[in-house]
């Protein structure tokens, strides 16, 4: 569902706008969720995708299929940036490139810290929202990930729940559309995730471009794109015990070393796409 202002709810079954899209220009900013990181499909030293790249790539087939010009796009995020650095770095810049859609999407590398102040982080996304749409420019939020099943991150499920709670608050008062990953049940499933357990497979990026789709008043491409996945036969304990071992050593060692270290992934990383060129 959305919350912009004076747009038709796109709960299932729901009428959906017609037409194309009218956004001409798409601005992401965020961190490794809108970065992509983890889909790769053309390998592992080809550029990464992400929700983001794909959500520009179907809202910009929907405008060319209607004869119009193909949408640009620009992709700011960067892994590991927390919303203090999306906000002040990220945004100013986003809106240099005069765009009439942002993703803003970010928070979950500041639920992570234990001495985070979620209400804060909630009031900074707000003032820089409303910032954003006195300038008429439309603006897509994000709910953070339901984090009941993971053993890494599960002790901030309450502090996302806050979290979530303001932004639904925000887009309601700013007229913001908001992406609900929290809502999806498709992403429940492990098989959505990669290997570090944080980060989306190319499915689960696929899947939250629906929903994305969705968020924005769009008609998805794929109905089972909120569908849960047929169940796996359970993993015998040794097996899963393995599994678990060498995600301990090969993911969650290093990730707990570079928080000790105050150290991100994303330290000596620049924005993959900075300028906003037409989506082919």
């Amino acid at each position: 569902m959305t919350s912009h202002e004076g747009s038709r709810p796109t709960t299932a079954g729901a009428p959906l706008p017609p037409g194309p899209p009218r956004w001409t220009r798409y601005v992401a900013c965020g961190d490794s969720f809108s970065e992509g990181l983890w889909d790769a499909p053309d390998g592992p030293e080809a550029p990464l995708r992400g929700w983001a790249d794909q959500l520009a790539s179907h809202l910009s087939r929907r405008r060319t299929d209607a004869g119009l010009d193909p949408l640009q796009y620009a992709n700011l995020a960067i892994r590991g940036r927390l919303v203090r650095s999306i906000l002040t770095d990220q945004v100013p810049a986003a809106l240099e490139l005069q765009p009439d859609l942002i993703s803003i999407v970010g928070g979950g590398n500041d639920i992570l810290r234990p001495s985070v102040d979620v209400d804060r982080v909630a009031a900074d996304i707000e003032r820089v929202v409303a910032q954003v749409r006195s300038r008429g420019v439309d603006v897509l939020l994000s709910t953070g990930f339901d984090t009941r099943d993971s053993p890494l991150v599960r002790a901030t499920r309450a502090r996302t729940g806050v979290f979530n709670a303001h932004i639904w608050s925000i887009a309601r008062r700013n007229g913001a559309y908001v992406l609900d990953p929290w809502g999806m049940r498709s992403l429940r499933d492990w098989r959505m995730w990669s290997e570090d357990r944080i980060h989306l497979t190319t499915d689960g990026h696929a899947r939250v471009a629906q929903g994305a789709l969705v968020a924005l008043g769009q008609a998805p491409d794929r109905a089972d794109w909120d569908d849960p996945l047929a169940p796996l036969p359970p993993v015998p304990r040794l097996a899963r015990a393995r599994q678990d071992a060498r995600w301990l050593r090969e993911h969650a060692y290093p990730w707990a070393t570079r928080r000790l270290r105050r150290r991100s992934s994303g330290d000596l990383l620049t924005a993959k796409r900075p300028r906003a060129i037409p989506v082919e």
